[in-house]
C-alpha cells in the first residue's frame, strides 16, 4: 500500500529534477535571493533556504549565473541574473522539457490497442 509519505517522497524527487530549470525560468530578469524563493513558490514551485542558495551559488561557480551586490535604500542584496552560458542552458533546458513533456504524455496515456 502506497503511504501519503511514500507519495510525498517520489513528488519530491519529481520536483528536484526540475528545480535547475525553474530557478533558471525566473532569473532570466535579476532577482535576489527571497524575491526568486517568492517567485517560485507563488507559480507553485516552492523551494527551502537550504535548498535556494546552494544552487544558486553552484550555478554561479559554473558560470551559469552572474551575480551582483546591489543596496536599494535597505540592506545589501545579492542579485542573480543569467549569465550567456546560463540563458544558452535554459534554452536548450526548455527544449529538452518540451521533449520530455511528449514522451511522457504519450507513456501516460497507456497503450494505444
Amino acid at each position: 500500500m502506497v503511504t501519503p509519505a511514500d507519495t510525498a517522497k517520489h513528488e519530491h524527487d519529481l520536483r528536484k529534477g526540475v528545480l535547475v530549470l525553474a530557478v533558471l525560468s525566473q532569473l532570466r530578469t535579476p532577482q535576489y535571493g527571497y524575491s526568486l524563493r517568492q517567485a517560485l513558490g507563488e507559480r507553485g514551485m516552492p523551494i527551502e533556504e537550504g535548498t535556494l542558495y546552494p544552487l544558486l551559488r553552484r550555478l554561479e561557480a559554473q558560470g551559469l549565473l552572474d551575480s551582483r551586490w546591489q543596496a536599494d535604500g535597505g540592506p545589501p542584496r545579492r542579485y542573480y541574473e543569467l549569465s550567456a552560458g546560463g540563458t544558452e542552458l535554459f534554452r536548450e533546458l526548455t527544449a529538452a522539457w518540451g521533449s520530455l513533456t511528449t514522451v511522457m504524455d504519450h507513456l501516460l496515456e497507456g497503450p494505444t490497442s
